[in-house]
């Protein structure tokens, strides 16, 4: 039995990258997960490599149509305990050419969706028992970066949401925590990359090594070292930790 055995956990965003890996992490810990993500080919792909995925098909932008789906899984697999909103988006432009359509997608998807996860899921959870809700924000809640303001805005109020939240449930057996990434290797990356080579002309190689210059490590940051830290954060140690930035950068400041 792992040391999350019994618990149900929620994860967003689930078909790849860190969701992906913070998934079966918690599936290997013992977890019965909720997988969420809009497309629901690459979660039944990552359930069947662990029986204890569930993969539901949810859009964290659709904030009744992501309740039904949570209380549903509440219902099948007990109160959620963790709960992971991990779903986001980047895209990037000059401040002058983010239009409003931009603007409004980041903060939908990056901020709104974090909202959406953690309110749904508390209308399900348990506060009388140890639990976690944990959002996977970005280096850019803690600074910003030149062409990602909208971007950047999201991420900030990311944590925002995750200090105030904190302090409302300090009194209960939750705690609400940031992990900031800074650069994953993950497809959002590979995107990214390819925006840079369309964009500027450069080659692949010169786009990656102008992303990983920012971190001191020289690297980027890999999946399982965000699913470490989720895994930390649902242990004991972890009990009077709330309301952290943690960020995971490599020295990045």
């Amino acid at each position: 039995m792992g040391a999350l055995a019994g618990r149900h956990a929620i994860v967003t965003g689930a078909g790849s990258g860190a969701g992906e890996a913070i998934a079966l992490a918690l599936a290997a810990e013992g977890a019965t997960v909720t997988a969420l993500g809009r497309r629901l080919a690459p979660l039944a792909a990552l359930a069947m490599r662990s029986d204890r995925i569930v993969p539901v098909a949810a859009d964290v932008t659709d904030r009744p149509g992501l309740g039904a789906a949570i209380a549903e899984a509440a219902a099948r697999n007990g109160a959620p305990s963790l709960v992971i909103a991990n779903a986001g988006a980047a895209e990037s432009a000059p401040f002058a050419k983010t239009d409003e359509a931009l603007f409004r997608a980041m903060l939908d998807v990056n901020l709104a969706g974090v909202f959406n996860t953690f309110q749904a899921s508390l209308e399900t959870m348990d506060a009388a028992r140890p639990g976690q809700l944990v959002a996977i924000a970005s280096t850019a809640s803690l600074k910003g970066y030149a062409y990602a303001s909208a971007y950047a805005a999201a991420k900030h109020g990311v944590l925002g949401l995750v200090r105030s939240l904190a302090l409302e449930l300090a009194k209960t057996k939750l705690t609400v925590n940031a992990i900031c990434p800074g650069f994953m290797d993950t497809p959002m990356l590979e995107r990214s990359i390819d925006n840079i080579v369309e964009k500027t002309g450069r080659s692949r190689e010169e786009a990656r090594a102008s992303l990983t210059k920012g971190n001191p490590q020289g690297r980027f940051i890999a999946p399982s070292e965000i699913a470490g830290t989720v895994l930390w954060l649902a242990s004991d140690a972890a009990a009077s930790v709330t309301g952290q930035a943690i960020s995971l950068s490599g020295g990045e400041t």
